[in-house]
């Protein structure tokens, strides 16, 4: 296409951005152009081995940074942002995980506070091994191992709050941010209600793989290299964020309880798949009832994440949706291989 960029960003350490909203950008990019950005690891890197412990190494606030903001040309408020994850991988061959005294689903934490011991500090090592596909959990209270399927994610992205909003990257809402879902895997579509001028687009914090609901708190952590590419769609307003992949479209709710968050993305696809089929909402509601799923993206953030899925075979048109832009930006991805 003419007038399409591919634009390379690798951050300094100090380039790293701990917020979304309140920052400068560091680059523009303008619909269908191709951004590939380093990513680093949420604890910067500087986790690496088992004496490694955070609370040692790390110091708050600067935990789960991303890289940006990228300003996008032309995306103002009541405009969507579509970012295709074209392609995610791993930039070094080993990632980590931990535990954390009063974080996780099983723990008590400052929230829900009782008398049981704080968890122990624990930091765990997985080699990676890319052309094999595999993650290698070893324990360390013995010898036992075993390979998982590498599955490379990435768990925070998202744009600039509205109403002059500063928020933490460790944040899920309605921009965005710390979603921590595997469904944002290489192949699915993001899409992003524009609150400011420019967008203001930011990402970090890949998993080489996480299961659902992140019970400890922590995927396994890796700084990525990632390529995106993205289209503004004009008028087309998006309150909560939303995925499409080539089989499923999925909304996605943040909050606390986990029950406010699963009512949030169940809402959200039923108003979408009633738009997208010309079912009355009640219709709606019962086919998302008995046909969709319910996958949980985090139990542990300062809010929750619960998305609401339907397969797209159910939909008159399964390329409807924001008027195909998911098909046409995979098949660009496909050409960049």
């Amino acid at each position: 296409m003419t007038g399409v960029d591919t634009i390379t960003y690798r951050p300094a350490r100090d380039e790293l951005a701990y917020t979304f909203g309140g920052r400068m950008p560091v680059a523009h990019v303008r619909s269908d152009d191709v951004l590939q950005v380093f990513t680093e690891d949420c604890f910067g890197g500087l986790v690496r081995g088992p004496a490694d412990l955070p609370s040692r190494v790390c110091r708050m606030p600067y935990l789960n940074p991303v890289s940006g903001p990228f300003f996008v040309e032309d995306a103002e408020p009541g405009d969507t942002v579509a970012i295709h994850l074209a392609s995610i991988t791993p930039a070094r061959d080993w990632g980590v995980s931990s535990t954390f005294p009063h974080f996780g689903a099983l723990t008590s934490t400052s929230h829900t506070a009782t008398l049981q011991p704080p968890l122990q500090e624990r930091v765990w090592v997985y080699a990676i091994d890319r052309q094999a596909g595999t993650v290698r959990f070893h324990a360390t209270g013995s010898d036992h191992s075993v390979d998982l399927p590498l599955d490379p994610m990435i768990g925070t992205i998202g744009v600039a709050p509205g109403g002059f909003e500063s928020r933490s990257t460790i944040v899920p809402d309605s921009h965005g941010g710390n979603l921590d879902t595997p469904e944002l895997r290489a192949g699915a579509t993001l899409y992003l209600g524009v609150n400011v001028h420019g967008a203001m687009l930011a990402l970090g914090d890949g998993h080489a793989r996480q299961g659902e609901g992140e019970a400890c708190g922590v995927g396994v952590e890796i700084a990525t290299t990632t390529t995106l590419i993205i289209e503004v769609i004009k008028g087309a307003p998006t309150v909560w964020p939303r995925v499409e992949t080539d089989r499923e479209i999925m909304s996605v709710g943040c909050a606390r309880p986990l029950e406010d968050a699963y009512r949030i993305a169940q809402r959200d696809l039923v108003g979408w798949t009633s738009g997208l089929t010309g079912l009355e909402e009640l219709d709606a509601y019962q086919l998302v009832s008995q046909a969709g799923r319910a996958p949980i993206g985090n139990v542990c953030d300062p809010n929750y994440t619960v998305l609401a899925a339907v397969d797209k075979t159910l939909l008159p048109d399964p390329s409807a949706a924001y008027g195909g832009v998911h098909a046409r930006l995979r098949q660009r991805a496909a050409g960049l291989r």
